[in-house]
């Protein structure tokens, strides 16, 4: 068997400081360098566990193995794009504009309306979790979904818009337990730009 390719711990695209004062500097660095790292090792560690089971044809807890690596996996995806639909300090925030302005508007009224209720699922998420927008090119609507753990609750085949980390990995050193502190302060840092474009290239297939 040729070796697998494994998971890669991605740069973030700023600078570990510049999402201050909503997210401190150290607070990012333990983020992503513990954390997310976390995933992306654990992730692997399942890959080469299963080429090695594989290469040996010995046997494996396929049900456990199998729910362990969607764990890693979510954890490294959703860890991409919430680092990707972050901005740093004072060029994020705001409202949407453009194509994700007017889904927004069609289907929440108004973007405050879509606040509300994207704030009201990031606060409710039972345990440790994700708050995300999401968009059912079937209904052609987007939808806000919960994600318990990494790997739970999901809308399958739906794509994802936007992501907030409520896990309290992602909060505790600025914020300690106060989950609904840190997520009044993403609405600072959300990358309204890239959002739209994650919405722009789905529209276009």
């Amino acid at each position: 068997m040729e070796p697998t390719k494994l998971y890669a711990l991605p740069k973030l695209p700023y600078e570990y400081k510049a999402l201050a004062p909503y997210i401190s500097e150290a607070q990012l660095t333990l983020h992503h360098q513990k954390h997310h790292q976390a995933y992306v090792t654990g992730a692997n560690a399942i890959l080469e566990k299963l080429d090695k089971a594989r290469k040996e044809n010995s046997d494996l807890d396929i049900k456990a193995t199998l729910k362990e690596l969607s764990f890693h996996i979510g954890g490294y995806k959703l860890h991409n794009m919430f680092w990707e639909n972050l901005a740093p300090a004072g060029k994020g925030g705001g409202v949407p504009k453009g194509e994700l302005a007017k889904e927004i508007d069609a289907e929440f009224g108004k973007f405050d309306r879509f606040k509300k209720e994207f704030t009201l699922a990031a606060t409710s998420v039972e345990g440790s979790g994700w708050a995300a927008l999401t968009y059912c090119t079937k209904t052609e609507r987007p939808i806000i979904m919960q994600v318990e753990k990494h790997n739970a609750n999901i809308y399958p085949g739906f794509s994802i818009l936007m992501v907030l980390d409520v896990w309290e990995h992602a909060y505790y050193l600025d914020y300690k337990n106060d989950r609904a502190k840190f997520v009044e302060a993403f609405w600072n840092i959300v990358n309204w730009d890239e959002v739209n474009k994650r919405l722009v290239m789905l529209l276009k297939k």
